[in-house]
């Protein structure tokens, strides 16, 4: 007699993380916490980014005796792109939410991503320039300047409509999830602009919710090697998409 496959989670929880063996296990304490007191079954899948210290064993430590977490831990680093794939594509539940780790976006926020997904979004993004957000703890300036900057560009050259692409907050419907990461490229951190322009080609609806939001620092993104590495993003995305376009003409005419 065959074994019943146990039922999917409702929530997948995904945090992709390096280098914070100080700060994970803080981190997934408070997932843990928030996830106890809800009616749901649910996941929370940590990808360790090739950490050269011991990030991936204090997660370990810190999920002992948690019903379906999981750490993927590989041995060199790829990039949160990268990260955030994996651990999407391992998640099993009806919804996948990744989150960053360092909880900058409260795992609370969640309350207010579930509501929209019941509204019927497929996608929902936390967005720091909502009018409605709160932002107890700015960014200091050259970073703050470095994402404004950074969100002109997306709007002007690869994607319209979006305040923030870049919030570390992202909520998924199952088959959104797995259909946009399955053909997510993006290995960087600027991966979320991928994640909406594949959102845009296949046609799901993208909601943008307020979120409280609090600078933690410091932050693994270093100012001016990530600046390069984003716009190098950028403009293989911008490429992606004019190639993409120049398909359909063809298939068209």
């Amino acid at each position: 007699m065959n074994e019943r496959e146990p039922p999917k989670p409702r929530l997948s929880v995904v945090i992709p993380t390096f280098n914070k063996e100080a700060r994970i296990a803080a981190t997934l304490e408070a997932v843990v916490s928030y996830l106890a007191g809800k009616p749901f079954s649910s996941e929370i899948v940590v990808v360790d980014d090739g950490s050269t210290d011991r990030t991936a064993d204090t997660a370990r430590r810190a999920l002992a005796g948690c019903a379906g977490a999981k750490v993927l831990s590989r041995g060199f680093n790829l990039g949160k792109g990268a990260s955030v794939r994996e651990g999407v594509m391992a998640a099993a539940g009806e919804i996948v939410l990744f989150a960053d780790d360092d909880l900058s976006t409260p795992i609370a926020e969640l309350d207010r991503t579930l509501a929209a997904l019941e509204a019927g979004a497929d996608v929902v993004i936390g967005s720091r320039a909502h009018p409605d957000s709160a932002i107890s703890v700015r960014q200091r300036r050259p970073r703050e300047l470095m994402g404004k900057a950074f969100n002109l560009l997306v709007r002007t050259f690869v994607l319209r409509g979006y305040r923030d692409t870049q919030c570390g907050f992202k909520a998924f419907r199952r088959e959104a999830a797995k259909g946009i990461f399955s053909r997510l490229r993006t290995a960087g951190f600027g991966f979320d602009v991928e994640v909406l322009v594949l959102c845009r080609e296949l046609g799901y609806r993208v909601a943008e919710v307020p979120v409280t939001w609090c600078d933690i620092r410091p932050s693994r993104l270093r100012l001016f090697q990530g600046s390069w590495g984003m716009l190098k993003d950028l403009w293989l995305i911008r490429r992606g998409v004019r190639r993409g376009r120049k398909r359909r003409r063809t298939i068209e005419e």
